[in-house]
């Protein structure tokens, strides 16, 4: 089984992040690979990127003509792409050694039409006070309770999912209109073409978090005014996508549920066996988290009226 990964960037100010993450590809224990590497229309990068990497066979880089964001990039390294699976990952990440391997052992072991893994955090300037980890999935790491190894999930993040590349292409690739850009930090496009992949073949994502992906979580990130944007971001994101795909609302009230099900009691209990500041401002901060996505789809939903 031959594995395309796809790789986006856009940034010189991106660039030795990037590096890192390919250098992270190359090194993977798995042989049967292809890195295709798209440049969002900065023919610097793409330029110094052929410097560094062009006489590696493993590599190819395509540059587009101008910004088109990352959803028209990743579909379009899908479509140059050769393998029998396609797989994504961010320019701010790195793979583990074994997550091509990881990945392919899903395929094999469980007919998979999709397979994504674990997303864990590379702490540039450590774990932020105010963000309990109930809320990771705010800077694209994976939190605690999202799935059990081998369930079949909506998707996981966009820097760590896979699919067979004809069910890729069959579905149309990433909505373009959806996902970051240079002008917009909106994200749903895992959470679209997920609902989409349910819908048409009846199967979901994989999930297998033995499949690592790190993310960098860079200071910007770790600062309460971003993050709550951010949150607020993702509410708006969310209402989008609802208005879009119907059955899209499922994993969302899942998660509220679990929150407050689980993760609420659970923060409680810890406070009343171990009472502490730290603990006390987290426990708040998981209603104010909660709080700025609600508001961020109301907003979106009273702006369209």
């Amino acid at each position: 089984m031959k594995v395309s990964v796809v790789a986006c960037t856009y940034a010189m100010d991106r660039y030795d992040d990037f590096s890192e993450c390919i250098d992270s590809l190359l090194s993977q224990t798995y042989d049967q690979i292809e890195i295709i590497v798209v440049v969002d229309g900065n023919r610097d990068v793409f330029d110094r990127f052929r410097s560094d990497f062009g006489d590696n066979a493993a590599v190819a880089a395509y540059c587009n003509d101008e910004n088109r964001g990352v959803s028209y990039s990743r579909t379009r390294g899908a479509e140059l792409a050769t393998g029998d699976v396609v797989a994504f990952i961010d320019d701010d990440a790195t793979a583990a050694p074994t997550w091509v391997e990881e990945l392919v052992n899903t395929y094999e072991e469980t007919d998979a039409i999709a397979a994504g893994g674990k997303m864990t955090g590379d702490w540039i300037a450590g774990k932020p006070a105010t963000l309990p980890e109930e809320f990771y999935w705010l800077i694209g790491v994976t939190y605690p309770g999202f799935a059990s190894s081998g369930d079949e999930i909506r998707n996981t993040f966009e820097s760590n999912i896979s699919f067979r590349r004809d069910v890729f292409v069959n579905l149309g690739g990433f909505d373009p209109e959806l996902g970051p850009d240079a002008d917009s930090y909106s994200h749903s496009e895992g959470a679209e073409i997920g609902t989409r992949l349910q819908r048409r073949y009846g199967r979901g994502v994989v999930y297998n978090p033995d499949a690592i992906v790190a993310h960098k979580v860079f200071e910007h990130r770790t600062k309460l005014r971003w993050l709550l944007a951010r949150a607020f971001e993702q509410g708006r994101s969310k209402r989008r996508l609802e208005r879009r795909e119907t059955g899209s609302k499922d994993s969302e009230t899942a998660y509220l549920q679990q929150l407050l099900g689980g993760f609420v009691p659970r923060r409680l209990r810890s406070l009343a066996v171990s009472p502490s500041l730290a603990g006390f401002v987290q426990f708040v901060m998981l209603f104010v988290f909660t709080g700025a996505v609600g508001s961020g789809y109301v907003y979106e939903t009273l702006s369209r009226h």
